[in-house]
């Protein structure tokens, strides 16, 4: 059987996984992110994860493996500089990860974006399956995004296109540490919310550290400082969602991610505020909803970019999404697959 593997890189986590063709996870390993440890620091952890999954009976299958790294990411030159990873600039991560003793040669890593492998993975078996045009959003510790454009991933030329969260919704906000100021990141990642309640005069229960879940937890007991951090979050969020609406004509809005699990906690105030910023005819009115493979979107991603080299030594664009193509695309007129349809992956097929 044919497996392939996958490594998922964020600010709070580190997690890999073997994945089949049909897009099931076979192991999961898992460990936090050590953010603002030392570069060795944070490669030891990816070596950690790798050594578990490799110690796995599917690992002799391993066919490719893809990397999801937080971004920006450099996929020509194989690097990673995440903004809330700071020990990690220039960080060459795929030399170090093909350099592991037990990643086979012929399984050549692939890197791409965090968000662009969550948008990969809700495109071929989640929430975006058969839409044409589709923002794709991880909000986390960081927030990022990625782009189906008509019926096919946009990674861009150095493979982060859709980073919505280093806009800027705020011209005279708060500095961000990508260097500009009033970043949607800023305002609505589960780091800012947390921050924002503190500062506002919210207490995490005696013991429990101060979380967006936290956060989330007590603005559905009714706390209003909590219930306004999150109100403060989906507006920037709104405003970020309608502007790239504005720009690419989207069709569906997916959004995954720690601060997702939060569910209606943040989807209810986000669709208000979208009716508010998106309020020109073509940009009304756009479905905003839940990631269907919650946690586990950037491993399938990951995965999927992997198997179908949808992401070329070149930093390729515009490749298709999906399994082996079926019929037209949905853009086209033509019939798309049922999202329950399990679609075989075939080693440098287009997924779609």
């Amino acid at each position: 059987m044919v497996v392939y593997g996958a490594l998922d890189i964020g600010g709070t986590k580190i997690a890999g996984a073997l994945v089949d063709p049909q897009g099931r996870l076979l192991v999961r390993s898992e460990r936090p992110t050590p953010a603002r440890e030392p570069a060795e620091v944070l490669m030891g952890a990816v070596t950690g994860v790798l050594d578990e999954l490799s110690g796995h009976s599917a690992w002799r299958d391993l066919a490719r493996l893809g990397v999801a790294s937080a971004g920006p990411v450099d996929m020509s030159a194989g690097t990673v500089s995440p903004v809330n990873i700071p020990g990690w600039r220039g960080f060459p991560l795929i030399e170090r990860i093909r350099s592991h003793p037990r990643v086979p040669a012929h399984a050549d890593p692939v890197l791409v974006g965090d968000a662009v492998a969550m948008a990969a993975a809700e495109h071929w078996l989640g929430a975006a399956r058969g839409v044409d045009s589709a923002l794709c959003m991880v909000v986390s510790t960081g927030i990022g995004g990625g782009l189906i454009l008509g019926g096919r991933l946009h990674a861009g030329r150095s493979g982060n296109a859709g980073h919505i969260g280093h806009i800027s919704v705020d011209l005279d906000g708060s500095a961000c540490p990508c260097g500009a100021r009033g970043c949607v990141e800023g305002l609505a990642s589960g780091t800012a919310i947390a921050a924002h309640a503190l500062a506002a005069g919210w207490t995490p229960p005696a013991g429990a550290a101060a979380t967006a879940a936290g956060v989330a937890a007590a603005a559905r007991s009714g706390d209003p400082v909590a219930r306004t951090a999150y109100d403060r979050a989906a507006q920037a969020l709104a405003a970020a969602i309608a502007a790239t609406t504005a720009l690419v004509e989207l069709d569906l809005v997916v959004i995954g991610g720690g601060v997702a699990q939060a569910g209606d906690t943040l989807f209810a105030p986000l669709r208000r505020h979208m009716a508010d910023y998106a309020v020109l005819d073509f940009t009304r009115d756009v479905p905003v909803v839940p990631a269907a493979l919650a946690l586990n979107a950037g491993l399938i991603g990951a995965a999927a970019v992997a198997a179908a080299a949808l992401v070329g030594p070149e930093g390729t664009a515009g490749v298709a999404v999906g399994a082996t193509p079926v019929g037209p695309r949905a853009s086209d007129g033509g019939a798309v697959p049922g999202p329950r349809t399990s679609l075989p992956l075939r080693d440098g097929a287009a997924l779609g």
